[in-house]
């Protein structure tokens, strides 16, 4: 009797472990399975999914571009740029020593946009818009970079005075824009604003010599372009147009946002005309004393962006007009 109630009781022992083996794998196997809502598919909330609308402008002014054929998209650099159109990780640092990638939405530091390089085998992706200047019919390519819309061309809008082709050769202005004193980019006269008189410009954007909608970037506007292209250190080499001016060793400009500078030289306050295909001089609405006024230097040999404060008001310097 003992050998029986010792052998029924070894049986139940066996059938209990098997039974609760059973639940506890059949639990396991419900969890990985997703089933009661505790897990979800991961495609459903990937962050990288983003709207095909974002991004967009619309304008009674503006239209977009379709054209694949267009030449300067062909320059756009795509390095950062899966052929899927994802991002790839590509980590840089800024002049502070900020890390940041091309991919991400904000720049740490400063909460600027990161621009995302154009792939030079979309034109759509460059986000290209051609601008019509009601004043003359002259059009003009504009590229947004970052949350900014920039003219991806000088301007070349003729004033009474203070605006000059390079060596008095109007077809210096149609391949490379205008030379500006500060005063007249400003909309304003030499008595206003020229050279020894402190400047009111008033508050808000400044549309200067820009077409309507459109204004004189101020300090700050550059220096939120010069950050969302990656910081002072590189943003030369990624504005820079790749047929910027003379070719320097160890220099390889980018184009990689559809900026599209390039060089077309300075106007003295004593008429000399400079510096073609060695600087891209560009005026900010930012003024400086009665005297100078900030604006940015971009030269052959160097992949800076510089932002500087003495740039003397009778100069000619190129504009660039930013999106109100």
């Amino acid at each position: 009797m003992r050998n029986v109630i010792a052998n029924a009781k070894g049986a139940c022992y066996e059938l209990c472990v098997v039974v609760a083996i059973s639940l506890v794998l059949g639990v396991f196997l419900s969890a990985c399975s997703g089933e009661g809502g505790n897990f979800t598919n991961p495609s459903d909330d990937d962050p990288t999914t983003l709207s095909s609308a974002e991004g967009q402008v619309s304008s009674s002014s503006t239209k977009k571009l379709t054209d694949s054929s267009d030449s300067r998209c062909e320059e756009c650099n795509g390095n950062a740029i899966s052929s899927s159109g994802n991002a790839k990780s590509n980590v840089s640092s800024d002049s502070n020593g900020n890390s940041f990638s091309a991919g991400d939405d904000e720049y740490s530091s400063s909460s600027v946009t990161l621009a995302t390089p154009c792939m030079e085998w979309i034109v759509d992706n460059c986000e290209y818009v051609t601008l019509l200047d009601d004043r003359d019919g002259q059009t003009y390519k504009t590229v947004k970079i970052g949350n900014q819309w920039w003219m991806a061309e000088n301007l070349n809008y003729a004033t009474a005075k203070g605006s000059y082709c390079y060596e008095e050769y109007d077809n210096n202005c149609v391949a490379s824009g205008r030379l500006y004193e500060w005063a007249y980019a400003m909309g304003k006269s030499e008595d206003e604003c020229g050279y020894g008189h402190e400047c009111d410009l008033g508050v808000g954007n400044v549309q200067g010599v820009c077409p309507d909608g459109w204004h004189v970037p101020s300090k700050s506007e550059w220096e939120t372009l010069i950050a969302a292209v990656g910081g002072e250190d590189i943003a030369g080499r990624k504005l820079k147009a790749k047929a910027f001016g003379v070719a320097q060793l160890n220099v390889v400009n980018e184009n990689a946002f559809g900026f599209w500078a390039y060089s077309a030289g300075e106007r003295s306050d004593s008429g000399y005309f400079g510096s073609d295909g060695y600087i891209a001089n560009f005026w900010s609405s930012t003024e400086n004393g009665s005297a100078d006024a900030y604006f940015v230097v971009l030269t052959c040999c160097s992949d800076f962006a510089e932002l500087s404060y003495n740039g003397f008001k009778s100069y000619g310097y190129s504009v660039r007009c930013v999106k109100d």
